[in-house]
């Protein structure tokens, strides 16, 4: 008797164990790292690549807000590439995003923006898609996510707009009150005009 109680004990042990050992596997594979998203570049060069791509109502012959905000009910979705399914996880915690993307109908740029024909800005004193970079960003309402697809409303990007990467809108760091950068924003009409609908904005 006392043989066949070792023997269960024995058993339970070694079952004990290999769960887990399981559950440790789950945790590393869980937290395992992967390259970044760059591609073949010579040493002056950052590539990245789409984590996935903005489905919006937005076009160069319709226009876009040229913020959000101005059209904060405008309904679009946001399709992740299946590979990064697992990295949305907790996303849905958060009402706003922050998303960056690129502003891939761009083919040049200028170092001055002349805006309305009285002040002529550098290009990083403004909001041009036209820049050396064409890289965006919108902070976006999240009505919810199934699977790879992201259900927001607020956006300003065209329809097929590479998506480079997603983070969370976090009002205690993201929020800085400036009384000079909103004297400049006003003073120089930052908000001059709805939308962009001139298509040669990008070219």
């Amino acid at each position: 008797m006392s043989k066949i109680i070792i023997l269960f004990i024995f058993i339970v042990v070694i079952a004990w164990g290999q769960n887990k050992q399981y559950k440790l596997r789950k945790t590393v594979n869980k937290f395992k790292e992967y390259p970044v998203n760059t591609s073949t570049c010579d040493s002056e060069s950052i590539c990245y690549k789409p984590i996935g791509y903005f489905k919006t109502p937005y076009n160069q012959n319709t226009g876009a807000p040229r913020h959000g905000n101005l059209r904060p009910d405008t309904k679009a979705t946001i399709e992740i590439l299946r590979k990064y399914r697992e990295a949305l996880s907790m996303v849905e915690k958060y009402e706003y995003i922050i998303v960056l993307y690129h502003f891939n109908l761009t083919e040049k740029w200028s170092p001055y923006v002349n805006h309305l024909g009285q002040h002529n800005f550098g290009v990083f004193s403004t909001r041009t898609p036209k820049r050396p970079n064409p890289i965006g960003f919108s902070i976006v309402r999240v009505d919810s996510i199934r699977g790879c697809t992201l259900y927001v409303r607020g956006v300003d990007a065209f329809n097929n707009t590479p998506v480079l990467d997603i983070k969370p809108y976090l009002p205690s760091v993201d929020i800085v009150k400036s009384r000079k950068n909103r004297q400049a924003e006003y003073l120089y009409r930052h908000h001059y005009g709805n939308r962009i609908i001139d298509s040669t904005i990008y070219k």
